[in-house]
């Protein structure tokens, strides 16, 4: 008999059904508060939750005895699930099961009352009530309702009853090994996909996701159902497991079990989610501290990211061995031989001898190009996964340097397919992080914010994988110019190294480019790779940022620009791999990043620096021939599509200043000259709308008499009306008109399509933006959850365009619903012009730049006001 957990000494006999229950409640508080105290002094997870289950047992046996005793022939309470495993978290459900000989209606006067009773104590129950026979139809029927009853467990009541269902639905009547199998095989298979087959999310479910504890107990189901064993050490009887990686299982059981219980504790209810506010909370709570490199909330997340792919390798290495064991038939198929040291069995490849990798170290590489090389092949048989992890000493700084590994890891990189698999294999198996010291660090490793969804190292695997994905022809209708540059690279094993080592110094504090050029230098040298290959790479990995930076956060319709990033360039070849390496990069950073906007913005800069290049370098793009250019050629298509006074047109165009033609297309100046004239004198706002142009946005067009509110006031209603701008420019025409373009996208992130939403925008902005009032920011979205974790001090800050009579605002705050209409706001307030809007969100940041000017298109150089605008939108933005 187990100690008392619970005092139920002062539980009155024969008190009324509301004293006994005040007394139960006040006995589970202070049993449950003990554990609490016993979890905060760190004692043993493993004892706790079992404890836990023990307090529950102990109450309930206790309230049977008092309560439906009588019943004890005919009726039996069964601890089902986690509760019959006698595992509790201190708010996990406490899953039930009355098993009756009799039909439930005829007891439901006394199970109704029982149930109730558990309620009102404060217990959160779930329940069921079944014949024996209905236990064995539903359990027949439902794989779930079958694994729940092989872990069930008696509490009370008629054990005849109870041995009954047990013998009716062991593995002898109902799920047979083999069908148990493959039906949890495919319902794991579904779970992981349902979390898009990674464990590396921001937040993640440590009891669902892949590698949480749901996959530990798929191994436990397996073992009871097949092994007909209570424990997992039965695995090791079985010789399936060794001492050293049964503890492996039990270590991440235990570091899995005090997360759970930390976040039972802290959220005060059953949660499975490892949400950021609860992330710091356990990192301070298990002793995890700043230590100026990475935060404590870091290196604890590092350490919950390791342990689940330990526990997800482990995992796959004990399912596919219960594959071989239950389904495969012995002797199906005969072993293919690859080569000496190599076969495929069963379709996975396997050492042909188990001392294999002690006798040829150098296979330990081999296995992972001959996966390259045989498509055909589903994985790595589990024996030979047990033996890579065995024998990864072997991988040494001798080994790193023999010159024939250094030539086989570089012919992997150089293979036609699987090079994306196979290194993501190297990761998983600890290959990569061996081979690579450099890389070790980054596995696991997080950034604590929005931005970045992914580890390092999953980051960066992600990366490889979309530059592989740009050379498969059925996928180059996705991306279509990088597909057409990738396949015009001449090494394309180049951009495979630049995208191993582009962040590979993340978290050494430094510049993580500085820094991971400098490893890639010593990884191609060391390789073998000649100087300008070396010299290319390092470049790509120091400036692999270059591209994006300066398409979001520079005017790259204006001439000087688009030369000055040429020159950086220097030549096309490295255009071409910066280009691709930096799509892979930002599409890898987070599936919510990637849209339209950036697709074509990345492209047109890439575009506007081939044609600036092809020029050469000493004959730069000129200003008045690009205007020229422009001109004639929407003046062509004018002409070409009719229906426009073409003696027109040249006046038209005279009232407008060039940087109007530097910015639109001639396609877009045509369509726009059109409808402008169509709309003749009139004084209200002209508004177009382009459901997708080519710049990846629903693209807002505004003609209308100029007003010095109406950037504060667009952005405003663009906002009530669930918008978000990517780009805004604002271009004031010679007399006292505005040619005003938005870039735009829904809250998905996706271009407006809807009719009645087109509509909408077109009638709110007609409507509002007469020269009257501005609207006020009256945010109607919430900030969502996860932003409000986070908060970035807002900076303003100023660099100087005096050429283009421009100064540059930059806003650095935290992102938030009406943020961008705020900082409008505040520059109306300051008396400035906007020119154009470079918007850029970075997760829970944004970084925008404003070209702003003073009422006479004079730049802001007085530091009193330059001074009062950073007051202004600092105060703005803290309202």
């Amino acid at each position: 008999m187990n100690a008392p957990l619970i005092d139920l000494s002062q539980i009155p006999e024969a008190a009324d059904e509301v004293t006994r229950g005040a007394a139960y409640r006040t006995a589970l508080k202070a049993a449950k508060a003990a554990l609490h105290q016993r979890f905060m002094q760190d004692e043993s997870v493993l004892q706790l939750v079992s404890d836990q289950a023990q307090v529950i047992d102990q109450l309930l046996t206790h309230l049977w005895s008092h309560q439906m005793r009588d019943l004890d022939e005919c009726l039996c309470l069964v601890a089902v699930g986690g509760y019959g495993r006698g595992e509790l978290h201190p708010h996990s459900d406490i899953d039930l099961l009355l098993i009756s000989r009799d039909e439930p209606d005829r007891l439901v006067q006394h199970l109704e009352p029982f149930l109730r009773f558990l309620w009102d104590i404060g217990l959160v129950v779930g329940h069921s009530v079944r014949t024996l026979e209905a236990c064995v139809s539903e359990a027949t029927a439902d794989i779930t309702v079958a694994t729940n009853l092989m872990e069930s467990r008696l509490l009370a009541g008629s054990r005849t009853l109870f041995e009954a269902m047990k013998r009716a639905t062991d593995a002898d009547h109902i799920w047979p090994g083999a069908d148990f199998f493959s039906a949890k095989l495919a319902e794991q298979q579904a779970r992981h996909r349902r979390y898009h087959d990674t464990a590396y999310n921001l937040e993640p479910n440590i009891k669902e996701g892949p590698g949480g504890l749901r996959d530990l107990q798929m191994i436990g189901w397996v073992v009871k159902r097949h092994y007909r064993a209570e424990t997992l050490a039965a695995l090791v009887e079985h010789e399936f497991l060794s001492l050293a990686e049964y503890q492996e299982l039990i270590d991440a059981q235990t570091f899995l079990w005090r997360i759970r219980c930390g976040l039972h504790l802290f959220a005060k209810r059953r949660e499975d989610r490892l949400v950021f506010d609860h992330q710091r909370r356990l990192a301070e709570l298990f002793g995890y501290r700043d230590d100026g490199r990475r935060l404590a909330v870091e290196a604890f997340m590092r350490d919950y990211y390791r342990t689940v792919k330990r526990l997800s390798l482990l995992n796959d290495i004990l399912l596919q061995h219960f594959q071989e064991v239950i389904l495969t038939q012995a002797g199906q198929s005969k072993p293919v031989p690859i080569n000496r040291r190599f076969r495929l069995n069963h379709g996975y490849v396997e050492v042909i001898h188990p001392r294999i990798f002690k006798r040829y170290p150098i296979a330990l590489l081999e296995l992972f190009l001959i996966l390259s090389q045989h498509p055909e092949a589903k994985g790595v048989r589990a024996n030979t996964i047990r033996l890579l992890r065995a024998n990864l000493h072997l991988i040494d700084d001798d080994f790193r340097a023999g010159l024939p590994q250094r030539s086989l890891f570089m012919e992997l990189l150089r293979q036609p397919k699987g090079v994306a698999h196979a290194l993501r294999r190297m990761n998983r198996y600890g290959i990569l992080g061996a081979y690579l010291p450099a890389f070790e660090p980054i596995i696991g490793q997080m950034q604590h914010d929005l931005f970045h969804v992914y580890t390092v190292d999953e980051h960066t695997l992600r990366v490889i994988e979309n530059l592989r994905r740009f050379t498969q022809a059925h996928h180059s209708d996705e991306y279509p110019l990088c597909s057409h540059v990738i396949n015009h690279l001449p090494k394309p094993e180049l951009i495979y190294i630049a995208a191993l080592f582009h962040d590979i110094a993340k978290g050494r504090g430094g510049d993580h480019s500085e820094l991971g050029a400098a490893d890639a230098i010593q990884f191609c040298r060391h390789h073998g790779l000649s100087e300008y290959d070396t010299n290319l790479v390092a470049w790509l990995v120091r400036n692999h940022l270059m591209l994006s930076t300066t398409a979001q956060r520079k005017d790259i319709s204006d001439p000087d620009v688009i030369n000055d990033f040429s020159a950086k360039m220097g030549q096309r070849t490295r255009l071409d791999y910066l280009y691709l390496l930096t799509v892979a990069d930002v599409r890898a950073t987070s599936p919510a990043i990637w849209n339209g906007w950036k697709d074509a913005l990345f492209a047109e800069l890439y575009t506007s620096a081939t044609r600036a290049l092809r020029r050469g370098l000493a004959n730069p793009v000129d200003k008045d021939e690009l205007l020229s250019e422009t001109r004639n050629d929407a003046l062509a298509l004018l002409s070409e599509e009719g229906g426009v006074d073409l003696p027109k047109v040249p006046p038209l165009w005279g009232r407008f200043n060039d940087d109007y033609f530097l910015y639109y297309s001639p396609e877009e100046i045509a369509w726009q000259t059109r409808a402008i004239l169509r709309h003749g004198d009139r004084l209200d706002p002209l508004i177009l709308i382009r459901e997708e142009g080519w710049r990846g946005g629903t693209e807002i067009f505004i003609f209308t008499p100029v007003c010095h509110h109406h950037f504060a006031t667009t952005t405003a209603l663009l906002d009530q009306l669930g918008l978000d701008v990517l780009d805004a420019r604002v271009m004031p025409s010679k007399d006292g008109f505005t040619l005003d373009c938005y870039i735009v996208l829904d809250t998905n992130q996706q271009p407006i399509r809807e009719p009645f939403q087109l509509d909408q925008i077109e009638r709110t902005l007609s409507e509002r933006l007469v020269c009257t009032a501005p609207t006020q920011s009256d945010v109607v979205r919430r900030t969502p959850r996860q932003q409000k974790h986070f908060s970035v001090n807002t900076r303003v800050g100023f660099q100087q365009l005096e050429a283009r009579g421009r100064t540059i605002v930059e806003v650095v705050t935290s992102d938030r619903p009406g943020v961008l209409s705020k900082i409008a706001q505040g520059l109306v307030q300051c008396g400035l012009r906007v020119h154009t809007a470079k918007i850029a969100t970075f997760g829970e940041r944004v970084e925008d730049l404003f070209f702003v000017s003073d009422e006479r298109n004079h730049p802001i150089t007085d530091p009193l006001k330059l001074a009062e605008i950073d007051a202004t939108l600092t105060r703005q933005l803290s309202a």
